[in-house]
């Protein structure tokens, strides 16, 4: 292959379906028509799963690959780096589908990687708990379109969002995965960080506060912004 044939396409963690379709549409000059296509396609490949099958990293596309052969190759590549390391023991404590849904809420909410274990056990204690698990990312990707971004800043009223994706609303895990989660937040996901912690936030800076009950959670909010959520 020349070298004008060959081009590299970039997968980043946390990216939705719609981010990648359109990595390998504009890589590979598809019409909207065909990267729907693909989509529809794609979704057959792991059955039980619309979102999160899709394997950050590097791929190198060939000029006039079809729907199909990309979607072989992402399978190949999904299949090397979670289903080769997912043994059956693994399977029956966390399903595969369970642990890709919180590590995709875990990409999407960590700030780094040293907060994802932690992160990770806030949100097992939540579901052990049987709270509501209230991530804003779950109502970004509620609420994202292609003309108003697909991760919009959440906002106070997005938490009566109508949709089986809100986890302000609706108990337990989402439907599924809301992003395609990096090997590194699937393993936090199945390894959280034991912790009191129930409730967390990042502040204006980036910088993490968890805290025990509500009460404490209300009072860190209010000493880094000057309020109470």
């Amino acid at each position: 292959a020349s070298a004008q044939s060959s081009r590299v396409v970039v997968i980043y963690p946390g990216y939705r379906k719609e981010q990648v379709v359109a990595q390998f549409g504009n890589a590979l000059g598809w019409s909207p028509q065909r990267q729907k296509a693909f989509l529809t396609t794609a979704s057959k490949s792991i059955p039980t799963l619309t979102e999160g099958k899709f394997s950050p990293g590097m791929y190198v596309v060939e000029t006039g690959m079809s729907e199909s052969d990309v979607q072989s190759m992402i399978y190949n590549q999904f299949s090397d780096r979670y289903l080769e390391r997912y043994g059956t023991s693994t399977q029956e404590i966390v399903p595969l589908k369970t642990a890709l849904t919180i590590a995709s809420l875990i990409e999407r909410e960590a700030g780094s990687r040293e907060e994802m274990r932690l992160i990770s056990g806030i949100i097992w204690n939540r579901i052990f708990m049987g709270m509501k698990l209230q991530i804003d990312a779950t109502l970004q990707y509620a609420r994202g379109t292609s003309s108003n971004g697909w991760w919009p800043v959440p906002r106070s009223r997005d938490k009566y969002i109508q949709s089986a994706y809100n986890t302000y609303t609706v108990a337990g895990l989402p439907p599924g995965p809301i992003a395609n989660p990096s090997v590194a937040a699937v393993v936090p996901a199945l390894n959280p960080k034991k912790t009191d912690c129930l409730f967390y936030f990042h502040d204006a800076d980036g910088a993490f506060f968890c805290s025990k009950t509500y009460e404490e959670h209300v009072q860190a909010l209010k000493k880094s912004y000057g309020r109470g959520k």
